[in-house]
């Protein structure tokens, strides 16, 4: 099942990679944006529950596909831009096994647990 997900989410970075190839920008900002949405685990340096809420929030895929999908109506490519990236950025983390967290710990995630607690050290 572990080998089945990790398939499904590197199709979904591809999907990312190519619904960003659509909106025109250069791929700088592909690059330069790429890690952006980790800047929300900084919620962790209030508590684990505003941690969570906001490393949830924009790293859930729902939301990136929403925000793709406004920027293409709205004919707005940065929302588009914003939304790609969010999707490959959340499909790349899911594939090394970092899920949505729980808002007791950051190593506790809907994929498992991480880090040396998941190793038992």
């Amino acid at each position: 099942m572990k080998i089945q997900l990790q398939l499904e989410y590197l199709a979904f970075i591809v999907l990312g990679i190519f619904a960003f190839a659509q909106t025109g920008i250069s791929w700088w900002w592909f690059a330069g944006l790429f890690f952006a949405p980790d800047l929300s685990m900084l919620g962790y340096l209030i508590n684990t529950k505003t941690g969570a809420f906001f490393y949830n929030l924009f790293h859930h895929l729902g939301l990136a596909i929403v925000l793709y999908l406004a920027g293409t109506a709205l004919s707005l490519p940065y929302l588009q831009m914003a939304g790609a990236i969010m999707f490959a950025h959340s499909s790349f983390d899911r594939l090394l096994g970092y899920g949505l967290k729980y808002p007791d710990s950051f190593q506790n995630t809907h994929l498992g647990k991480i880090g040396k607690k998941a190793l038992n050290l």
